[in-house]
């Protein structure tokens, strides 16, 4: 299977993050950006640590997040229980 892209910069692929919904061309997981947000993290605190991304990559990912709630919250809960 081809790695998707979806047109506001979110990958998928099942060779790469188990196949989750991750920022472009990294191993940034949308799953694990709201996470970080959750624990209180800023974006201003999370581009200060990871370089790799752009405030339009979290952008990217917030839109993701609100287009598939269920999703991410699924594979959050699943990176918690395991």
């Amino acid at each position: 299977m081809n790695p998707t892209t979806d047109r506001i910069g979110i990958e998928r692929d099942p060779g790469v993050c188990g196949g989750e919904a991750r920022v472009r061309n990294t191993r940034h997981t949308v799953a694990g950006l709201v996470q970080w947000r959750r624990l209180g993290l800023t974006d201003a605190r999370i581009l200060e640590h990871h370089p790799d991304l752009t405030e339009a990559d979290l952008q990217a990912a917030w839109a993701y997040y609100r287009q598939h709630i269920e999703e991410i919250d699924r594979a959050i809960r699943q990176d918690e229980e395991a």
